[in-house]
Order: structure tokens, then sequence, then C-alpha cells
């Protein structure tokens, strides 16, 4: 592992201590993962705290996250990253940042002064990370802005994703089907094509909060008596994660959570009052305009420089419109026949920062609910829990006043004022659905698509089977506890997948002479859908759709060596299409067709016994893609459990063999509400971006066994868990 290795003691003693603008002493306590908890006795030394650690444990991986917000990836990609900038200084994550700063309530203006003053102290005075030698990472300070262009990344509309692989079918024949067919299934995959488009994709898909599970049980359902929450975020699984743990206590915040590197805010967590967690709405925060029609005068170019390393600075453009910045002109957006400006809420001064910041104080589901009226960017559907008992859902969104989607293109008119008039009125979560201790007790959440109470909220949603299985598991008991929540975040099976096998049986077994290949179907037979590692019957249900859905293609397609485009390998498509689409071909051409997929399926998974040998998890630094020495950062591949709508989500495509998923159920947190100290994390990896830390990874094996680590409210129990002592003190 690069570079050497060190010990907590000194990753501790590493953290800058000299010249500290605090008004006053601060205690932060580490346990043995490296988790901070933060005491003091102001607001605002408590947030100068919070990103002096921020800047310690994750320095390197907030640098980069500045970066790819700011469209400056090319400084340290060099050329190749070019393509990737001038897209991403289109999408202008940082273009509402001065009108929200302007906005900024008093707290919160402290809160960010403070929490930038603390990570721009680290950066100044803090150890180099050693990525930055490698990078090119200088000792820049952070603005505002750029923290809440951090925000706005984070906060990447899932919708931009399918949009762009979409955009490469438009115009061509077939197209109005395959919007249609996206439309019905209700959510598309992205096919990014090239390298530089894979990772424009790796970097919108990767930071953006686009998947997750999340459950609340009331206290009259809880075996402990008090209300519970569970969550388990779903995004890109490298090191070092996307989340870090953090416990914290001032005269206004008393909690504990999961922290964005570089933000001053718990997105995930739990107060003495309330928890909180959330999965992305999967709403449609923008709207994509041909702006053809629009007068010359109402484009504004503006010529920007990206500055690449080791090679000369170029300069491209930038064009905006009043509907928005022209995505069209990004090299890695598919050529359209006209200009389209991309219409987005993260545009606009919505203000995430504060919402959090007041939700973390809440001292009741309605109180909580009631902070996020301006919240805007990722949509979010929220899970909240009480001390009282009390569970509820609600959406923190912002979004058009929309009727309707377009039937048949994705694209609308700009100078249609029809078209551009539901931005003329904006929903927030004042206007949306609230439910409030639900007859059943229990609430569940997986990127699922809202009830028609919502009004006209997106398009792409998860087909529900992660949702119905989380509910599933809610009903198995009369009273639930936190392990039961734990147990309910680790489980692989997908009850659609079981459903669709069960099918595909019933159509081999119909075959004349009967199924072919028995002893290879054999595994299917009965099979519940558990995508678990040591499992055969998921390779043999994966093999055999793989082989099975290139062939219902249109005839056309297959007839030019057509593969299933983007959305038609995802699992809203298969679940939706397949056995439709295979009833729907002439009896001699499906038997022809059938027999054909398990052919060669039977013998393509024969070297597989299980599962876990054909679907790899592997544990590596985002910098494993670096030439020649990205073999350094891994830190380790094991067989995994789960599949891509499973609740222990692990998400891969179509199966042909041996692959390593990237994407999925990345971090967990469990809290009860009768306990102040019954609050549980887990990373997938671990607290410190520091390579060779012993808290870089050593989360890997709690994660995988299921075992997280108790964070408490407690002072006298976080001195307990919490043994390691370090005291800031003003400086001079």
């Amino acid at each position: 592992m690069f570079p050497g290795t060190t010990t907590l003691d000194r990753r501790i003693a590493a953290l800058p201590k000299d010249g500290l603008a605090l008004d006053a002493p601060v205690t932060i306590r580490w346990n043995d993962n490296l988790i901070p908890w933060i005491e003091a006795s102001t607001d605002r030394d408590m947030f100068f705290s919070l990103g002096l650690v921020h800047g310690h444990l994750r320095g390197a991986q907030i640098a980069l996250l500045r970066l790819v917000a700011r469209g400056r990836l090319s400084e340290v990609a060099g050329p190749f990253a070019a393509d990737v900038d001038h897209a991403l200084r289109i999408l202008d994550f940082g273009r509402a940042a001065p009108e929200i700063e302007r906005r900024f309530p008093p707290e919160t203006r402290e809160a960010v002064d403070a929490f930038l003053a603390g990570l721009n102290h680290s950066v100044r005075h803090g150890p180099r990370p050693p990525e930055a030698g490698l990078l090119g990472l200088s000792r820049e300070p952070y603005t505002v802005g750029d923290l809440l262009a951090i925000g706005r990344l984070a906060g990447t509309d899932i919708t931009w994703l399918n949009w762009f692989s979409l955009l490469a079918e438009r115009g061509q024949p077939g197209f109005a089907e395959l919007w249609q067919r996206t439309m019905r299934a209700g959510s598309g995959t992205t096919d990014p094509g090239s390298r530089q488009a894979a990772l424009l994709h790796d970097v919108l898909g990767g930071t953006g909060r686009a998947g997750s599970n999340s459950v609340a049980v009331a206290a009259r359902r809880s075996a402990t008596g008090g209300a519970l929450l569970a969550n388990d975020p779903h995004l890109s699984m490298n090191l070092p994660n996307l989340w870090l743990v953090a416990g914290m206590r001032s005269p206004s915040y008393h909690a504990v959570g999961f922290m964005v590197p570089g933000l001053p805010f718990l997105a995930v967590g739990r107060s003495p009052d309330v928890a909180w967690g959330g999965t992305n709405l999967r709403a449609a925060s923008s709207d994509l305009f041909d702006v053809s029609r629009l007068p010359p005068g109402d484009f504004r170019t503006e010529r920007v420089t990206i500055r690449q390393r080791l090679w000369f600075s170029a300069r491209r453009e930038v064009r905006t419109t009043p509907l928005g910045p022209v995505i069209s002109d990004a090299a890695l957006v598919p050529r359209q026949p006209g200009p389209l400006a991309l219409r987005w809420i993260g545009h606009e001064p919505t203000d995430e920062i504060s919402a959090l910041l007041r939700g973390s104080r809440a001292h009741t589901v309605a109180e909580f609910r009631d902070a996020f009226r301006n919240f805007g960017v990722s949509a979010q559907n929220m899970l909240v829990a009480d001390r009282a008992g009390s569970i509820a859902q609600f959406y923190a969104a912002t979004l058009p006043d929309r009727r309707g989607f377009p039937p048949g293109d994705p694209v609308l008119d700009g100078s249609d004022p029809a078209a551009t008039a539901p931005w003329g009125r904006l929903r927030d979560a004042g206007e949306l659905p609230f439910i409030r201790n639900p007859p059943e007790g229990v609430l569940a959440s997986a990127n699922d698509r809202p009830g028609q109470e919502a009004g006209v909220v997106g398009y792409f949603f998860s087909d529900g089977d992660r949702v119905n299985r989380l509910r599933e598991l809610l009903a198995e008991h009369p009273r639930l506890s936190p392990a039961d929540l734990m147990r309910i975040q680790s489980d692989t099976r997908s009850p659609k997948a079981a459903t669709l096998a069960a099918t595909l049986l019933a159509r081999l077994d119909a075959l004349p002479g009967g199924a072919p290949q028995p002893a290879f179907l054999a595994p299917l037979r009965g099979w519940d859908g558990d995508y678990a590692a040591a499992a055969r019957a998921p390779v043999v249900f994966e093999f055999l759709l793989a082989k099975l859905v290139p062939q219902l293609l249109p005839e056309q397609r297959r007839a030019n060596g057509g593969e299933p485009r983007g959305a038609e390998t995802g699992w809203n498509f298969l679940t939706t299409f397949t056995i439709a689409d295979l009833d729907a071909l002439p009896p001699e051409r499906r038997d022809a067709v059938l027999r054909d997929a398990v052919t060669t399926a039977a013998r393509d998974a024969a070297p597989f016994a299980a599962w876990g040998d054909v679907h790899q998890l592997r544990a590596a630094n985002w910098l494993v893609n670096l030439p020649v020495i990205g073999s350094r950062f891994v830190v380790g591949t094991w067989p995994a459990g789960g599949s891509r709508e499973t609740p222990m989500k692990t998400s891969h495509g179509l199966v042909s063999g041996p692959h390593q998923t990237s994407f999925g159920s990345m971090a967990r947190h469990v809290s009860d509400m009768a306990d102040p100290d019954a609050n549980w994390f887990t990373l997938f990896g671990g607290q410190d971006g520091w390579p060779g830390s012993p808290a870089y990874a050593d989360q890997l094996d709690l994660w995988r066994a299921g075992r997280p680590v108790r964070v408490p409210l407690r002072p006298e129990a976080v001195a307990t868990a919490f043994p390691r002592v370090t005291t800031l003190a003003p400086g001079r």
C-alpha cells in the first residue's frame, strides 16, 4: 500500500493545533476507528473544529471534490479530462452560490464561516495528504462558493445520466418506442460510450446521492419501546468512503451521523430527539429545452480556460440562456439537431445547508419537516422518527409544478410558454405529501415511485423490488428490534428475480420435449431470489438472462449486430418487458430463442459454482485507475452477495462472466430512540482518507460481517467509547 503505514496515535497527533481561531478550549474524543466526537462551548468553535477534522481526515478527497465541482479535473488528470471539464463548466455547480450565500440566515453564515476557517487551517498547517504530490495538489484555500459547489455536485439530478444515454438514440429509428418503453418501465440506465463519457458518468453517478434504503418503525411496533430508524445509502463503493461519521455537541447542536466530506452538516443521523435519513426521490429536478427558436440575444457566451496538467491550457466556450446552460455544446453529450438547454433546480438559490442544520436541531417530526421548506437538491424521500415514538415521511424537494411529461420525447420546446410555465411556480416540502404514523406502524423507502398524491414527480424510479422486500421483512415480526433492522440491511433476496425465474422455467417446461439442460436449470426450481454469495441459482438465472435478452431485440437490430441499449439492460426493463417480449415472438422463434439461450448459458456458466465466483467486490482507492502504480491502491477483492435491487444492493448489468460491482450499499446507520446511546454506523472502508492509516479500511470486515460501530450521545458513554482525547486551545 502506498504510502507507508502509520498509527492511530500518530494520525491524531498530526492534527494541526497551533494558532487556532477558537474562543475557548474544545475537546475532540476519538474511538478506535478514528471517529471524532467534538465537544465545544460555542457553536462557532464546534464548526471550526469540524472543518479542521474534515480537512485532516479527508483533505485530498475534499480537494478532488472541489476540482470536480469546479470543472478542474484536467489540473490533475491532464488533457484526457478536458472534455469532462468542459461538460462540468457548462453544468456549473457553483452557479447559484453567490445568491445562496447572500441569503444565508445568520446562524448558517456563522456555521459555514467557522467550518471554512477550520478547513482552511488544516489546508495551510496540516500535513500534506499522500496523494498531493502524486496529483499535484496545492494548499489552495476554500471559499464559501467552493463548499456550495461541492454540495450541488452531491445533489446531481439522476435524470441527467439517463438522458445522456437516451440522447444518443434520439433521432434514430425506433427512438419513440424506446422512450415510451423507458417511460413505462420507469427507469433507464446509462451506457457511457467513450472513456471520457464513462468518466463523466462515474463522476456524476458516484458523487450524487443516487440510491438508498430507509425504514422507520413506530414505537408501538418496536421491541424496545422507542421508534427505530435505519438507513443505508447507495453510492460509489470506493475508498475513501463518500461519508464520514462524526459526533458533536455545542449549545445548539447535539447529534451523531454521516457527513459529506467538506460540508458542515449531518445528512443522515440522530439527535436526542430526532433520527433521520433519506433516499433519493429520483425526482426530475430538471428539464431539457430545445432553444433553437430563441432569439440570438438570449444566448450569452463566455470563454473559459481549462488548465491542463503537463500541457497547455485549453479554451472552451460556455453558452447560457434564460432556460439554462446549453448542455449540448459539451462534446460528451450526444450531438443533437439543435442546441439543448438544461433547466435545473440546482441553479436556483435553494438552501440545503440551512435545512439540514435546522433539521438536526428539531425536536419533533413536524419541526423536522418544517426545516426543509427551501431544500432543493438532491430531492430526498425523507424518513424521520422522534423521541415521542412517532415516525413520518415527506419529500424534501423543490420541483416545477408540472402536469405531465412529454410522451414522445424528453426534450421540450423552449419557445413554447406552456412548456416553460411550470418553472414559474415551484413546489417545496411544505406542499408535497406528509405521512405521519401510518396504521402499519412502519415506513419504507427505496427510490420507489411516489403515490399519486405527490403529483408529477419524475420518470425514473426503482421498480419496487427493494421496497417490497423491505416491507415484507418489516411484516415478519409484530415487534422489531435494532438487530432486525441490521439484518434487513444485509438481505440479499430479490422477489422479482424469483418470479421472473419461475416464469421463464414455465416457458421452458412448455417446450416440446420439456426444458433443455435440466441439470443446469435445477437450481432455479423453487429459488426464492436469494443472491447469496454461495448460491448457484443466481449464476444460472443471470447467465440465462444475458443470453436471452439480446435475442429479444427487434430483428433489424439483431441483424446489424446490435446489443441491448443502456436502458434495455436495467432491472426495470428486464422485469417489465422480458416475458412480454418473449411471448410476443412467433412460437417457433420463441422456442428456438429459449433453447439457444439455455444451451449457451449452460456452457458459459459451467466454470462458476456460486454467485460469488462471478460477482466480486473490490475495495480500492479511486487511484486504482492510475497506470503502473494503480494496483498498489487495491485493499482486497471478495465474493459478494446481493444484486441490482436487493436490499443489500451491489449493482451490476447483464452478466456474461466475472465482474466487479462498484455501486451499492456503502454505509449503514441504525438508531433506537429509546436509548440515546443506541446508534450504530458502518462505512465500506473507514474514517481516514490517509492510505496507510489503521482507520483507512478497518471497517471493511465489520461491514462485510454486518457488525456496526456504536456511536453514543450521552457524555459518559462517549467518554468510555472514545478514550483518546485531543484538546484544542485558542491560538494567539
